[in-house]
């Protein structure tokens, strides 16, 4: 029984890790090549994102939807980056972002 709660709390702090490391997944993920202080193209920059992804904060269904329609291409066209995410990078960092990403 004991293990089981340690394993709990390895899983609590690995999670809150990963909250944590949002701005460290961007940059390990290029986002910021694109979404940074300097956007390219029509490409909005964080803080506008942030502004937008708001409307999903504390909903993880809403989230978890965005998720999927980001990865496969929609509403935005296709982007190679945001379809070789993992699902779980993709949720960390539109987790990350509709919390106010800072």
């Amino acid at each position: 029984m004991n293990n089981f709660f340690a394993c709990l709390g390895v899983g609590a702090l690995a999670l809150t890790g990963a909250a944590h490391a949002s701005p460290q997944l961007a940059i390990d993920h290029g986002c910021y090549s694109c979404h940074g202080a300097y956007p390219r193209g029509e490409a909005p920059n964080f803080e506008s994102l942030a502004s937008k992804l708001g409307k999903y904060r504390g909903d993880a269904d809403a989230v978890a939807k965005f998720v999927t329609k980001y990865r496969t291409g929609e509403p935005l066209e296709h982007i190679d980056a945001h379809e070789r995410l993992s699902a779980e990078t993709a949720t960390t960092l539109v987790h990350w972002l509709a919390e106010g990403g800072k």
